[in-house]
């Protein structure tokens, strides 16, 4: 017992001296400029020791006032430098006291800014954009001509459309923000930017409409956020499971998207969206279950034909967490709710079946996940035809070979086309980690088990909360003015209101008198 509370404490005095070691270097980064110009070009020739991609270039204001620019190669716009500050720096005739002058009036670089402190200096220099010593000056000039390297908007992979807009979100933080702003117009959306990360000291942008978003949601997401202390994050995933309310539940509590009119029209709903720079995805906060069962696409089809695929969307979300469950303790425990002619068919498939039905579910069950697996780590080119052909061939040899029936193929191929029809990926992650448990119960105690795995799954449902939203909203609890955008899709004009779920200041959406017909044009009615 010694030993270990030896090693507890040896522990706790090695984390403290890590800790101990950041936080003074943190510290000393947020310590200002000196107005010692030789101690400036020390401090950030020590800070960028064995950069090599890290240019220092000394030269001299006008032939007299001495100064240096540090870039980072490959990050910044060389060219603009030699361009819009090198060349005319270097040939301004000037003395110390009009430099101050030359830069804010004269210098030809609209984004440039001052900056006082070396870890505003080096976050610039990490963004890619170029930093300015001048002699005798204790701040320092962040020019702000960067040059990212990034892909160009294409339609997302994963979230493809028939009808609708197919420009999706990149990597590129600026480029995700300008897409927002060119899809909401207004000065009402705010964007507002932190910074996470010790060592990536990733950007994060916080967008919401004011006016439409809750501000107690608001301040919850932004005090969650302000209490991430890591030392790097590489995606949005990383926040997702950060600042969610349940972190032991399968299911996601913030959704993702990668097209910027689902991000768009979250916001309108009064959601808030988390971008992260680097990373493509968009979490959208708070969610629901029936939000994530809707696709982008639905608002641009017709309502009608809109609202049977919905219909169809929800019975196969069932399909596929519990159609194997069903099968298995139907043919294990229940042979007599099957049909005779059924019961005999399934009876003749399995004659020569060596193992019970739940191991035989379990053994495709694997094999399918397998595949699917298979082909999303393989090259595109390959990953189809294998996740195809490993299917068709590994099934009919199973079949040929007795190892599965053929009724249990057929189960297993239809409960993997089920969960294709669920919109969000997220959301199908957990359906296929539910699915394994509930066939274990349904193989064990028959229906009974199954139906009480189901009640153990909503139960789990109804208490979940996202930032406060209930998951089940507006199912339960009931709000009814909602309801109408989850059972079926209403018509445009009947969508007066928005989710009452979020509880927005600004909960009116349209005007009441949308209905379109025969003389009904002109000023469109009441908008009280």
């Amino acid at each position: 017992m010694s030993i270990f509370r030896r090693f507890r404490r040896r522990k706790k005095r090695k984390t403290g001296v890590v800790s101990q070691g950041i936080d003074s270097r943190e510290e000393s980064l947020n310590t200002s400029l000196h107005a010692d110009f030789e101690e400036n070009r020390r401090i950030f020739r020590d800070l960028f020791t064995d950069c090599y991609d890290v240019i220092f270039h000394p030269f001299r204001v006008g032939g007299k006032v001495q100064a240096e620019l540090i870039y980072i190669q490959n990050m910044s716009n060389v060219e603009e430098l030699n361009e819009n500050v090198l060349s005319p720096l270097m040939l301004e005739m000037t003395t110390l006291g009009d430099i101050q002058t030359i830069l804010e009036e004269r210098l030809p670089v609209s984004s440039a800014k001052r900056v006082n402190t070396y870890s505003d200096c080096t976050r610039a220099l990490t963004m890619g954009n170029p930093i300015l010593l001048i002699k005798g000056a204790d701040w320092a000039l962040d020019l702000g001509i960067n040059k990212w390297e990034k892909r160009a908007i294409d339609e997302p992979e994963n979230e493809p459309v028939i009808r609708g807009p197919k420009e999706g979100f990149i990597e590129s933080l600026q480029t995700n923000t300008s897409l927002l702003r060119r899809r909401i117009r207004s000065p009402q959306l705010k964007l507002k930017s932190l910074h996470l990360g010790r060592y990536t000291d990733t950007e994060v942008v916080v967008a919401y409409i004011e006016g439409i978003v809750n501000p107690d949601i608001l301040a919850e997401v932004n005090r969650r956020l302000e209490r991430i202390d890591i030392d790097g994050l590489m995606d949005s995933g990383y926040i997702e499971e950060l600042i969610e309310d349940h972190p032991f539940s399968p299911f996601p509590q913030a959704f993702t998207t990668e097209k910027t009119d689902a991000a768009a029209a979250g916001l309108l709903q009064g959601r808030i969206a988390i971008l992260v720079d680097g990373s493509p995805e968009v979490s959208m906060v708070p969610v629901t279950l029936p939000g994530m069962l809707q696709a982008a696409e639905d608002y641009y089809n017709r309502y009608m034909p809109t609202t049977l695929i919905r219909w169809l969307r929800y019975l196969f979300f069932v399909v596929s967490i519990s159609l194997p469950s069903f099968y298995v303790a139907m043919t294990t425990f229940h042979q007599e709710g099957i049909p005779t002619e059924q019961l005999i068919s399934f009876a003749a498939a399995r004659e020569r079946i060596p193992v019970p039905s739940l191991v035989e579910a379990l053994i495709m069950e694997f094999a399918f996940e397998a595949l699917r697996e298979a082909g999303l780590r393989l090259p595109r080119i390959v990953g189809s035809a294998v996740t195809i052909v490993g299917a068709l061939v590994i099934g009919e040899a199973a079949v040929s070979a007795g190892l599965v029936s053929a009724p249990m193929v057929i189960v297993v191929a239809t409960t993997g086309i089920a969960s294709f029809t669920v919109p969000r990926y997220a959301l199908g992650l957990p359906m296929r980690f539910l699915r394994f448990p509930l066939l274990i119960v349904s193989g064990t105690l028959g229906v009974v088990g199954m139906i009480l795995g189901l009640i153990t799954i909503v139960v789990h449902l109804c208490t979940l909360r996202s930032f406060g939203v209930p998951y089940l909203s507006p199912v339960a609890p009931y709000k009814g003015k909602s309801i109408k955008d989850v059972l079926w899709r209403a018509p445009w004009w009947k969508m007066n209101w928005r989710p009452q779920e979020f509880h927005t200041p600004n909960s009116r959406r349209e005007s009441p008198d949308l209905k379109p017909g025969p003389g009904r044009g002109g000023e469109g009615g009441d908008s009280r």
